[in-house]
């Protein structure tokens, strides 16, 4: 029987080293789908085929500059986010297959319809991360919001937590309006996340159910009751 890594150097010896490899390797994978999605996605943008459609939201909201929060707001989240994963050594292999299934089938998801941008919509800038945000062409996958869907995949990973539930779904919240009042997103882009993170996390535990048995077989978080 296995025992259960209690550090991240456990996940490195050799009851988990493969499955760690491989969840590198899916995720390696992932990056590579992304990346050609992405640049097909600039290809196509480029036609005069691609043209923006209506929105319901977007017709009637104004337009608010808030890069700071899509673009900085984001990075900083990852980098956070990351940490906390890490910080759980239980969660970690899970969570990286989890995160690849997500890369790949937003890459696929973007790479079949094309439309325009909305006619008004914020530009990423300059700045570091803003050039950043945009070699990685973030701003030209539209459906599904990865904004709005990787913080509530992270929060269906951790639902048994109470706390870190709240913070990811808030996430996803508040990232969801900061890309619709940006007009860099359309509805369909951002009340969709959700709902296709759910089918992903579920996607997920039936491929890796041993991965995701670390996290739901973990002891209970004790909250402080006062």
């Amino acid at each position: 029987m296995k025992e259960e890594p209690r550090s991240l150097r456990d996940l490195f010896g050799s009851e988990y080293r493969y499955s760690l490899l491989g969840a590198f390797a899916l995720l390696v994978a992932a990056y590579v789908a992304e990346h050609f999605a992405n640049i097909y996605a600039f290809d196509y943008m480029a036609r005069p085929t691609s043209n923006h459609v209506g929105d319901l939201f977007l017709d009637n909201l104004p337009i608010v500059d808030l890069n700071f929060i899509i673009i900085e707001g984001a990075f900083f989240s990852i980098v956070l986010g990351t940490l906390y994963v890490l910080s759980k050594p239980r969660s970690v292999l899970f969570t990286l297959k989890a995160l690849s299934i997500f890369i790949i089938i937003r890459a696929l998801f973007i790479s079949l319809t094309h439309v325009g941008f909305y006619p008004i919509h914020l530009d990423p800038g300059v700045g570091f991360f803003a050039d950043l945000y945009s070699y990685l062409n973030f701003q030209l996958g539209f459906f599904f919001s990865g904004h709005t869907g990787l913080p509530f995949l992270i929060a269906l990973i951790f639902w048994g937590n109470r706390q870190a539930r709240l913070v990811f779904i808030s996430l996803s919240a508040v990232f969801g309006a900061a890309v619709l009042l940006a007009h860099i997103h359309y509805s369909i882009d951002v009340l969709a996340a959700p709902f296709m993170a759910y089918g992903i996390f579920t996607i997920a535990k039936y491929l890796f159910p041993r991965d995701y048995a670390l996290i739901a077989t973990a002891p209970p978080v004790v909250e402080d009751a006062s």
